[in-house]
């Protein structure tokens, strides 16, 4: 095959980019809760619940949190082509992808250095997910498929039962990633395999062989038994290290050779000194829960009444936060659904941003918040993580488009934003921090120490420019947006003025609420005829291969 080759996964529509407009947040404060008292000093207050388009709360997020988000766990609808009470999980397969598409690559720019994603999955997408998000993150950025048995039942109407999730894992850094992960306990069981048969005062111990494989030369030298057998490698393996460290365990008294004294080589490792073990691929229903275990811990707190669909259990978030996060780093998820990860993160003592568009976020989300930071959620992971309660969130909601159209289909500024709104909204569509000065009042933001915008739905004379240029001064440069202007602003090199709405116009998809994963609100694909294939093959040399 030729090298030049360029393998990706193509679909309808792939070519349709939506022109996200960057909505700002506004924060209900009859909605956000907090604990009546401080419990511990490690409590965070400062989570972020979102109600709206995702999507668009992705785009929302971004220039605040770009580079800051330690883990992303999500969980989207799996696109099974069932009826689900909170979601619509039926979409046209390329539609799907397109969708998830966009949200992956808000998502990886959201990413910290160190950050890792996490999305559960099932068969029905898994696999085109997976070769997606190759092309999204690259492919050397794959970390792991684990499979999580979420099913502990067999359904007997099956061709073959399934038994399991997949979760797709990728990192930002492999490298960094793997610095910064963390390794998991030991369960009982594991614990069990270290045994004190010769009354070691070090306690439990259990025998490590001395070989290891891939053949070395130098690392093929003989070793005596206290019976005075001689052993050499395996055919096809070495010793695990140098003569040198081998004397020294020798030395140490660490040596074994079995019971009889001339079996091969090996050495103690007590289990008091024995590192926490690498996360393998196979996590079974035990060790992080399964789905009826999940919909359990919704019955308690919600009643089978109310219980969410297709829930995570709690024990399966606390397995990801733990092995990818740290105390007080930052958990997002974009599907928030009964809000296990935002509870989970919680009690974990890691700060937490979760977004939902659909009513559970009323219903379900922010009752089971409250309920685990009042300290009344006795379920889940409280026992495990000795969990009392405390803490809070504040509820934000996406403020409406900018721009809306008046009785003679002109684009207008909303009139439901006020002049602070419309600052920050200008702030985060031209790229500038918004900043606001209590001093200068010219001063809405900043996109560098020297680089400021100032925003005002003013008719501004020559007179009122030429002030603002000279406040302004020589070693700054200010963005002026106003909806008029007279006389010329070329002759004033510290200032660029623009008027608004025009400046703005073709920036975004103006009045665009809803981009969730429903084919009614889908941009239609441009008029061309194709098929969804697996590979681009348009640079394919079939005389190569």
């Amino acid at each position: 095959m030729n090298k030049k080759q360029r393998l990706e996964l193509t679909w309808i529509g792939k070519d349709i980019r939506p022109k996200l407009e960057p909505r700002i947040l506004l924060e209900d404060p009859e909605r956000s809760y907090h604990a009546a008292h401080q419990v511990s000093e490690n409590d965070i207050f400062d989570n972020r619940l979102i109600f709206g388009d995702n999507l668009l709360a992705l785009k929302a997020l971004e220039s605040e949190f770009a580079g800051k988000v330690k883990c992303v766990f999500i969980d989207p609808p799996y696109n099974t082509g069932s009826a689900f009470e909170h979601y619509d999980d039926g979409i046209e397969h390329s539609i799907w992808l397109g969708l998830m598409r966009d949200r992956l690559e808000i998502i990886r720019r959201l990413l910290s250095e160190d950050g890792s994603l996490w999305i559960t999955i099932d068969d029905n997408e898994a696999h085109y997910l997976k070769v997606m998000c190759d092309e999204v993150f690259g492919r050397r950025n794959f970390i792991a498929n684990v499979v999580w048995q979420n099913r502990y039942s067999r359904s007997n109407d099956a061709s073959l039962s399934l038994s399991h999730n997949s979760i797709l894992v990728y990192a930002q850094n492999p490298e960094k990633w793997k610095k910064v992960r963390n390794r998991l306990s030991r369960t009982e069981e594991q614990a069990g395999q270290y045994k004190n048969p010769d009354n070691d005062p070090n306690g439990a111990w259990r025998a490590i062989p001395w070989d290891a494989p891939n053949l070395r030369p130098n690392l093929s030298y003989p070793i005596k038994t206290p019976t005075g057998k001689i052993y050499f490698p395996p055919q096809g393996r070495h010793w695990s290290r140098t003569e040198d460290q081998w004397l020294e365990i020798v030395e140490s008294g660490l040596a074994y050779f079995g019971k009889s004294g001339d079996g091969a080589p090996s050495f103690k490792q007590y289990l008091k000194e024995a590192s926490d073990i690498v996360p393998n691929t196979w996590w079974n229903h035990e060790q992080t829960g399964h789905t009826d275990e999940a919909k359990k811990e919704m019955h308690v707190l919600f009643g089978k009444e109310k219980a969410f669909e297709t829930p995570k259990p709690e024990r399966l978030l606390h397995r990801i936060l733990h092995i990818a996060t740290n105390i007080n780093d930052l958990v997002l998820d974009s599907f928030a659904g009964s809000g296990t990860t935002g509870a989970v993160a919680q009690k974990m003592g890691r700060r937490w941003i979760m977004i939902e568009l659909g009513e559970h976020c009323h219903t379900h989300i922010i009752p089971r918040l409250k309920k685990v930071i009042d300290g009344e959620d006795k379920g889940g992971i409280s026992q495990a993580v000795n969990w009392k309660g405390g803490g809070g969130f504040r509820y934000y909601r996406l403020a409406p488009s900018l721009l809306e159209k008046d009785k003679w289909d002109n684009w207008v500024i909303n009139k439901t934003y006020n002049a602070a709104m419309l600052a920050e909204a200008l702030c985060k569509i031209e790229g500038f921090t918004y900043a606001p000065s209590d001093t200068l009042y010219w001063q809405h933001g900043y996109s560098t120490e020297s680089d400021f915008i100032y925003v005002t739905t003013q008719n501004l004379s020559h007179e009122q420019l030429s002030k603002l240029a000279d406040e302004v001064g020589q070693e700054r440069t200010l963005l002026v947006l106003c909806t008029a202007f007279r006389g010329q602003t070329d002759i004033f090199p510290n200032l660029t003025v623009k008027k608004i709405p025009k400046q703005i116009l073709s920036r975004c998809e103006w009045g665009h609420d809803d981009y969730s994963l429903k084919i009614e609100n889908l941009p239609k694909a441009p008029p061309k005829v194709g098929q969804l294939t697996l590979f681009d093959v348009d640079t394919y040399d079939k005389s190569s291969c």
